[in-house]
């Protein structure tokens, strides 16, 4: 039971007179007054309805224009108008007794001018004429009840516009007047409330039966009972004088406590409208206690039930009714005057509460207005600095925390930044992060709070929601934590959300613990796991080496994920490049090792680098390697490692690996591969192997005929007696034809041990074989001249003597001649029919043409090649005897212009004849030698 004491008073209704509308001279201003004789009223459809002593019904538009009819003979004493219909019921009565009458009206059909009145019957129940206390009509137009003073109640049921539509019965007999009726539909449930001055019933109309259920043993007085609307769930609301009660249709509901004599109740927009006597007036008795004398004052108070105050409270006089029309509440008092109370927006309302710092009435007020959430947040947001300002902070941030969403968080977060209010914040921090509303900076601020206040649990509950919740950033919370300390924390975060550079950093920069990064660089994917390897590889080699180089071992060959559930094969493809790994083991040479014999053995088509960078490892050891059988065994893997065939494209490097390790037989291999034999043998030379550099000229002096020269060059400059080693190089040098003899006799003139025993069979022997060579070069030049005189000698006799041909035989059938024949100056003899089945030509003889065409060959070939500069230019610097070629070129007649003459102008018979002769003679000639 609430106390109406307890609630405050406001005044949420501007009270005002109806005045007249002014007149077309502008004239107007005064009072509105009603005829005398008002009895009842109601409103509806747009206008205020009246009914008045004389039997009149009067009608009141928004626009005051009075207009009327005569309804009744004598009185109207019960008026009901629908709101969804234009229909109005009335009670009154046409002549002196107890004759009440019912009437509808069709106000919308007219008749000679009045309503239409579409149906008449006796409102008495049964034989027992009584007066009608109240009346109710169902807004569907299906039902109608009546209550009369002797306590009964008529029901009609069908269309009550009709009389042949419709039923009447008595529902309800009773000792006690009837005093309030009222209909509830609820779905396809109609409820009828019928209140007595003793009693409280409901009945069930849905039923054939029309069961009831008394809901009270108290009642109340005529005008004291109401129907709320759906935001009261539909009850029905008695106004007793010590209390006003609410009834559902099969229970008592909440009871009020409001005192005073109710003469008048009403439901208005969620207001409970009460008329009631004023405290300082007698008490007069509770049926037909409206009938008050004109001096008495009343008082109308308008409750808010939901919000728990008076929204409006003032003094009439004598009022008749309170009539709710065009969104407005009229007051229609017994003078005839109407006073309109006109409720104020919900802005001016909100405003008046906050000035008395009433927020939490002003919440209420706005959520009942449905008022929207950004007026919403703006309350919460004054209610908050209200109590922030009071010091308050605990209520003021919960006020906050309701502007979530509307108010920007700096507002609040600068307020509670102070560390005694640390609590506060962490409060509103939380609330915007569940909302997902924070960003990266309230999730940092959230986090330092809970650090600050060492709240672990807090802590965990935070950041261990399940992924689907999480509302915050995840990235920002590991960098919070991890600067706080909260590693395990932070770890957990990092790995659940998949942040592999956090959770590793963490791992090793703070916590390190490198034995399980390394597990966990072993979970993730191929790319990942290549790039953080890549990343914290040394640091995880210096630490935990031989896991670290089991890791990348299989990063580099066939990785499969160590959480991978799948067979192999799945990532078929994805192999590290092992080169790249290769810094990673700058201070583990042993691991180094075995990774890169590793990489060799599964992968024969490692990067050129792991081949170099091994055999570099390999060289190193057998440097420092003090244990002969170890250091062995590492030669020959050195060794091994470079005949492997894996070094031809980086010759150089390998190269010079081997000599700055000193390592000979590498060095050597080397040379020989790259056919460096000058190399080679200057390797000799430096290490003075005298034997060696012999052998290498007797290897590669047919692949390169220097290297006997510039042995002679070395021993010739040794101050050693090397006679032994210098008369073999000049063996091969004489053999080869290598040097002229004055060039090693200039050679030999360096060396002050060599004396002239050294080169004397050398010399005898040269000179020997050039005055043999000097002797055949005369005989053949002698040879050379003879011939000559003598072909000229034919030349000459070919052109001044007859030549006589004396052949008997055939050249080609060897038979006797016989005519014709054919002779060629040759001294060659054909059957014409032979030489015309085996020449080719007519002009050359078929037996000489194979060797003049050779002859013919050779000059042609000769006058190609006079212009190949460059050939003549390699084959003179390739060749051992530069003279030689030159001379074989002379005899080409490169040097000198040739000129064949074979065709000859028309009209030179003589020339022609020349000409033929000159080349016959040649023919003749080179078939003769």
């Amino acid at each position: 039971m609430a106390a109406y004491l307890q609630w405050r008073r406001f005044v949420f209704f501007d009270r005002e007179m109806v005045k007249e509308p002014p007149g077309p001279e502008g004239a107007g201003g005064k009072p509105f007054a009603l005829p005398p004789g008002i009895t009842v009223c109601d409103s509806g459809r747009g206008n205020l309805v009246f009914g008045d002593m004389e039997g009149r019904i009067w009608f009141l538009p928004r626009s005051l224009q009075l207009s009327g009819f005569q309804a009744y003979k004598l009185r109207v004493t019960h008026l009901y108008q629908l709101k969804q219909h234009s229909i109005l019921v009335s009670v009154g009565e046409d002549e002196e007794g107890i004759n009440p009458l019912v009437k509808v009206w069709n106000l919308e059909k007219r008749d000679g001018g009045n309503p239409l009145c579409t149906r008449i019957f006796p409102a008495i129940p049964g034989n027992k004429p009584t007066v009608v206390s109240c009346l109710t009509v169902h807004e569907n137009l299906n039902f109608m009840a009546i209550g009369f003073a002797d306590g009964s109640v008529v029901l009609t049921k069908g269309d009550i516009t009709r009389d042949r539509h419709s039923k009447t019965q008595i529902l309800h007999e009773g000792s006690y007047p009837v005093t309030g009726l009222a209909f509830r539909q609820s779905g396809k449930t109609t409820h009828l409330f019928v209140v007595t001055t003793e009693n409280i019933q409901s009945y069930l109309l849905s039923v054939k039966d029309y069961s009831h259920l008394e809901l009270d043993t108290h009642g109340c007085g005529l005008h004291c009972s109401s129907l709320s609307d759906p935001s009261q769930d539909l009850q029905f609301i008695v106004a007793g004088n010590e209390c006003v009660y609410l009834y559902q249709p099969d229970e008592r509901g909440p009871c009020f406590a409001f005192e005073g004599q109710k003469l008048i109740v009403h439901w208005y927009r969620g207001y409970l409208i009460i008329v009631s006597k004023d405290r300082k007036t007698s008490p007069k008795s509770e049926f037909a206690g409206n009938e008050a004398q004109n001096s008495d004052k009343q008082v109308l108070n308008i409750y808010d039930l939901c919000n728990k105050f008076i929204a409006y409270s003032s003094i009439f006089d004598d009022v008749v009714d309170v009539l709710a029309e065009w969104g407005s509440l009229y007051v229609l008092t017994r003078d005839g005057k109407i006073h309109v109370l006109q409720e104020k927006d919900a802005q001016t309302k909100l405003e008046m509460l906050f000035r008395k710092n009433l927020f939490e009435m002003a919440i209420n007020l706005a959520k009942s207005h449905h008022l929207d959430s950004d007026g919403l947040s703006e309350i919460f947001r004054q209610y908050g600095d209200h109590l922030y300002n009071k010091g308050n902070h605990d209520g003021a941030i919960q006020q906050y925390i309701r502007t979530i969403g509307k108010l920007e968080p700096s507002y609040v977060i600068r307020k509670f930044l102070d560390a005694q209010r640390i609590h506060n914040l962490t409060a509103y921090l939380q609330t915007l992060h569940l909302q997902s509303l924070a960003n990266a900076d309230h999730t940092t601020l959230l986090l330092n709070c809970y650090t600050k206040l060492k709240d672990s649990t807090k802590l965990e509950e935070f950041i261990k929601a399940s992924e689907s919740e999480v509302r915050f950033d995840v990235e920002t919370a590991i960098k919070v934590l991890r600067q706080a300390g909260y590693y395990s924390h932070a770890v957990y975060l990092a790995e659940k959300h998949a942040h592999h550079e956090w959770y590793l950093k963490i791992q090793l920069e703070d916590i390190k613990n490198y034995q399980e990064a390394l597990r966990y660089i072993g979970k993730l994917p191929f790319d990942q796991a290549e790039s953080n390897m890549k990343r914290y590889g040394k640091i995880l080699m210096h630490h935990v080496p031989k896991e670290t180089t089991e890791l990348l071992k299989n990063l580099c060959t066939d990785y499969q994920p160590s959480g991978n559930s799948e067979g192999p094969g799945i990532l078929e493809g994805k192999k590290a490049n092992s080169e790249e790994f290769i810094p990673v083991f700058a201070n583990n040479s042993r691991e180094l090792k075995a990774f890169l014999e590793h990489m060799t053995e599964v992968q024969s088509d490692s990067p050129q680098g792991v081949y170099d960078t091994l055999l570099e490892l390999r060289l190193q050891n057998w440097a420092h390697e003090v244990d002969k059988q170890i250091k062995e065994k590492l030669h020959d893997e050195a060794l091994t490692l470079l005949k492997s065939g894996r070094f031809k494209t980086v010759f150089d490097k390998a190269l010079v690996l081997c000599q700055m390790h000193n390592f000979k037989d590498g060095v050597l291999y080397l040379y020989e591969q790259g056919k460096l034999f000058q190399q080679i043998m200057h390797y000799h030379m430096q290490n003075e192997q005298y034997k060696k550099v012999i052998e290498v000229c007797e290897l590669y002096g047919d692949q390169e005929a220097c290297l006997w020269e510039q042995a002679l060059g070395y021993f010739a400059r040794k101050e050693e007696d090397c006679k032994e080693y210098i008369a073999a190089v000049l063996k091969h040098i004489e053999n080869k034809n290598l040097m002229p003899p004055l060039l090693v006799v200039q050679t030999l003139a360096h060396n002050s041990t060599a004396t002239l025993s050294v080169i004397k069979d050398y010399l005898v022997n040269k000179l020997q074989k050039q005055s043999c060579q000097i002797e055949q070069d005369g005989q053949r030049i002698q040879k050379y001249r003879d011939e000559t005189t003598r072909i000229r000698q034919e030349i000459e006799e070919l052109k001044a003597s007859p030549k006589i041909f004396q052949k008997t035989k055939c050249s080609i059938c060897t038979s006797a001649l016989e005519l014709p024949s054919v002779h060629f100056l040759c001294g060659h003899s054909f059957h014409q029919h032979c030489f015309e089945s085996y020449s080719e030509s007519d002009s050359e003889c078929p037996t000489c043409m194979p060797e003049n065409r050779k002859v013919m060959d050779m000059i042609r070939a000769q006058e190609q090649k006079r212009d190949l500069h460059d050939q003549f230019q390699h084959q003179l610097k390739c060749s051992n005897d530069g003279f030689s070629v030159v001379a074989d070129y002379f005899g080409r007649g490169v040097f000198n212009k040739l000129t064949l003459i074979t065709d000859l102008p028309l009209g030179k018979s003589a020339t022609t004849i020349e000409a033929g002769l000159q080349r016959e003679l040649l023919m003749h000639t080179k078939r003769s030698t």
